[in-house]
């Protein structure tokens, strides 16, 4: 019986000259594609107008990308600083170097990417997105976008894979990874297909509640579970991966629990304020109505 898998994928796919195309960037380009293949569909059960579809793609590239960007930049950067320093009667000893060097924030082939900073540049985006053209409620937007972004998230860890980065600790499950490209020589967590497989069983979740329970007239319901259910998994799956920086070591929470808190605590509350609003509208869902018993 296999006792752990080698993996030594090389995370370059091809070049031309000086072009280099990664496994990575590709699985975004797909994450992505499959986000807005989903939105079209919804967008058009609901008989929006198909503009509404390129404006949503603009808005939300911009934004997960911007925000992954400086997520990562400002959430995990932090390094231990030569000589501690004293300020407003504060003692610091660790310092991001991008406070003093904010124009390498653009320097994007060094890589670095953060799921939570790109789950905020979302936020920000849909916040301008509903002001400007929507113009249907906040919570609107993203009832139905999660449906997408959970595609996006299951590429995305594949590319993690790929790149053979963000994986947990050792382990003597049969399904471990040894990564040789990190010099890795025992078998590790897969922690990046562990996060593949909750965005997957999340989008089952959420697609069903879409199409087969119509909970899309419910505002904040799907919402809700998607927030519990992605950061919920990633909350606990914390607790077997390796720290990404140095610093989370002296943390009673790593970063990624730290962040992930507040979007648990937002699906709990989106929860129960779904309950009061089909508390006053219980025929909207009733099995008896023949709306719902559609597709």
């Amino acid at each position: 019986m296999l006792a752990y898998i080698t993996w030594n994928v090389d995370p370059e796919l091809f070049s031309i000259g000086p072009l280099i195309i990664r496994w990575y960037g590709l699985l975004w380009v797909i994450g992505i594609w499959l986000a807005w293949k989903t939105q079209q569909k919804i967008y058009k059960n609901e008989k929006c107008p198909d503009s509404w579809v390129d404006s949503l793609f603009l808005y939300m590239v911009v934004g997960v990308i911007v925000g992954a960007r400086l997520g990562h930049c400002f959430f995990y950067e932090w390094h231990l600083l030569p000589e501690p320093v004293k300020f407003l009667g504060m003692t610091f000893r660790y310092g991001n170097p991008y406070l003093t060097h904010p124009w390498e924030l653009l320097y994007i082939w060094h890589g670095g990417l953060s799921s939570h900073g790109g789950a905020f540049g979302l936020l920000i985006a849909g916040y301008f997105l509903n002001k400007k053209v929507f113009k249907k409620g906040y919570i609107w937007i993203y009832d139905r976008l999660v449906i997408g972004i959970c595609l996006c998230g299951a590429c995305i860890r594949l590319g993690n894979l790929m790149n053979s980065e963000i994986y947990g600790n050792p382990t003597t499950l049969p399904w471990g990874f040894i990564f040789v490209r990190n010099g890795e020589t025992q078998p590790m967590h897969p922690t990046q297909i562990y996060e593949m497989l909750y965005c997957l069983v999340t989008f089952a979740i959420v697609w069903w509640m879409y199409w087969k329970k119509q909970a899309y007239k419910i505002s904040g319901l799907i919402f809700g579970v998607f927030l519990i259910c992605i950061f919920g998994t990633r909350f606990l799956l914390e607790f077997i991966k390796l720290d990404q920086e140095a610093f989370e070591a002296n943390l009673f929470l790593n970063m990624g629990q730290i962040l992930s808190l507040p979007f648990i605590v937002w699906g709990i509350w989106l929860l129960v304020r779904a309950r009061k609003i089909a508390a006053g509208m219980p025929e909207r869902l009733s099995s008896n109505n023949p709306e719902n018993r559609k597709g």
